[in-house]
């Protein structure tokens, strides 16, 4: 089975800024991205329910979810 890196939209927990993410839908993640305009740690979580259903949830890294 192969998969392609799905882009996401999703707005900074602390700039506010909207920006893409690439998203691998071939399992559920848990993992620190920085933003690319205010440099700060996002932690995001996927949840993969299937080839193309993948919920994203974004938070900042220090307060967790």
């Amino acid at each position: 089975m192969h998969f392609q890196l799905l882009e996401q939209q999703i707005t900074c927990p602390f700039c506010w800024e909207s920006i893409t993410i690439l998203i691998d839908p071939s399992e559920s993640q848990l993992y620190t991205e920085d933003c690319s305009v205010c440099c700060r740690p996002i932690l995001i979580q996927t949840d993969v329910h299937g080839e193309d259903d993948v919920s994203v949830q974004v938070a900042q890294e220090d307060l967790g979810f």
